[in-house]
């Protein structure tokens, strides 16, 4: 196992993420806990000493399962981590409510690593919004050792992401980014990273593989790659591209059965950064694979001073563009869960006017049509 050194501790540069443990008859609250069981053990004696679950994992039941698997091993020999749900506003003034029933659920007296949890949209005026005293609650909990290393996870765009740490970034020890050689370009998350680099925060990584679009690629695509590392498996790019980066310390990998789980222990067995060439020709598939979906928009904004509803175009176009090559998920609904209800997608009155100026001849009043059937 790959180890990174954060302060005084030696964390395995593959984290456990507990988002996708093994279920029974497909239902998500309904964990199998002895396959769960098997994985961890066998991540544990190959290294694995860092765990990551969280409140709404498994409909809550990723905490509590965890808490009894971890049980068996003693406390120092593992780092757990877990998050306070501020992706629901209705859990803004539940904080420490939240918080005890989740060392409860745990089983433990003590998180070694806590976040604020998708900092986005959505929510960051709350997070901001000091009457709800979530980060002076935390900020207590970790001045009495029960939180050890106190940071945050982001889904959120870079002005979200700026003005949190503009506020609380003092006392950020890390920060857990949607990561991999995709979203480098198509999420910003090199920005991202830069930003946190630029303020001595730690990079943790989620989403490596992209919910598992980037463990199996086209025929042509696995052949370019099989021809630089004839030995190396279509998961394991993605995770030799974040082997790559000096900035990442901890890269988590929600894993769902013990084949999953064996293979990211061999990949993790050895650390191999892609060279130059390498990296090239995995930008070149990602950007292979965004053009095959993704509308050119280059957000030149002459469309937006020809609309008559007054439509943030690009920015629409670059949230659709997200939810179409995702086919669904929650990013896009989320962030136009923060639009007002005149500038959303439906809110397009089919005029066509923006499209007369589109240098990339986007055909904008079809997108907004099928958007808005994607979002039903």
């Amino acid at each position: 196992m790959i180890y990174r050194q954060f302060g005084d501790k030696k964390l395995s540069a593959l984290g456990f993420g507990c988002m996708r443990l093994p279920v029974k008859a497909g239902v998500y609250s309904q964990i199998d806990e002895p396959a769960a069981a098997e994985m961890i053990d066998y991540a544990i004696k190959s290294g694995v000493n860092y765990f990551d679950t969280a409140w709404g994992y498994h409909d809550g039941q990723s905490e509590i399962v965890m808490g009894r698997i971890l049980s068996k091993y003693p406390r120092e020999s593992f780092y757990l981590a877990s998050k306070f749900p501020g992706y629901d506003l209705a859990n803004m003034d539940k904080v420490e409510e939240i918080f005890e029933k989740q060392l409860e659920k745990c089983g433990v007296e003590y998180f070694d690593f806590y976040l604020f949890h998708n900092v986005c949209e959505m929510n960051i005026d709350d997070y901001l919004d000091e009457r709800h005293g979530i980060f002076a609650y935390l900020k207590k909990q970790k001045d009495a050792g029960r939180i050890k290393h106190l940071g945050f996870s982001a889904h959120g765009d870079m002005d979200v992401i700026t003005r949190f740490l503009d506020k609380y970034g003092d006392y950020m020890e890390f920060g857990q980014l949607q990561i991999n050689y995709l979203d480098w370009k198509f999420q910003n998350a090199k920005e991202k990273v830069e930003l946190l680099t630029s303020r001595n925060i730690p990079v943790w990584v989620m989403e490596p593989l992209r919910g598992g679009k980037l463990a199996a690629l086209d025929a042509d695509d696995e052949k370019t790659l099989k021809a630089l590392r004839p030995d190396e498996g279509v998961p394991a790019w993605a995770f030799r591209f974040l082997q790559s980066l000096p900035q990442v310390t901890m890269i988590l990998s929600g894993m769902s059965d013990m084949a999953q789980t064996k293979d990211n222990m061999a990949t993790f067995a050895t650390d191999k950064p892609l060279d130059a060439a390498e990296t090239a020709a995995l930008m070149g598939i990602a950007d292979d694979m965004i053009k095959k979906s993704a509308l050119p928009c280059t957000e030149c904004r002459y469309c937006t001073s020809h609309c008559a509803k007054g439509l943030d175009i690009p920015a629409l176009i670059k949230l659709y563009n997200e939810h179409r090559f995702t086919g669904g998920g929650f990013i896009a609904p989320m962030v136009l869960g923060t639009f007002a209800e005149d500038k959303r997608p439906a809110a397009c009155v089919g005029c066509r006017s923006c499209e007369a100026v589109c240098p990339q001849s986007i055909r904008i009043s079809e997108m907004m049509k099928d958007f808005c059937a994607r979002l039903k």
